[in-house]
């Protein structure tokens, strides 16, 4: 018999995966949406990610700065995902520093 979990306790869950979400499969972050929609918990902006086509977490994704949009190519499946920026946005992706300039 499953435990039924309190909202609380569904919350910090989804907390603690977002926390380590580098090191997750689509797998497991589908499994954390299905939970997340099971007990009505909205996921804001810790949807932006990872990829809302094939689920993968950003890690080395190609990140693109325009007319007050963010887009995002996935590294998996090279699906673009765009969010306007009328706010800022917290992403836990690391930036990689080139040799130019």
């Amino acid at each position: 018999m499953k435990q039924k979990l309190s909202k609380t306790e569904v919350q910090e869950k989804i907390r603690d995966f977002f926390s380590h979400i580098k090191h997750k499969s689509p797998k497991d972050v589908k499994k954390i949406k299905r939970l997340a929609m099971k007990y009505n918990i909205k996921l804001g902006d810790k949807r932006k990610l990872f990829c809302k086509k094939c689920l993968s977490p950003y890690v080395r994704s190609s990140i693109t700065l325009k007319k007050g949009y963010l887009t995002i190519k996935c590294e998996h499946c090279n699906h673009k995902n765009r969010w306007k920026m009328d706010r800022e946005i917290e992403l836990d992706i690391e930036h990689q520093e080139s040799g130019c300039c």
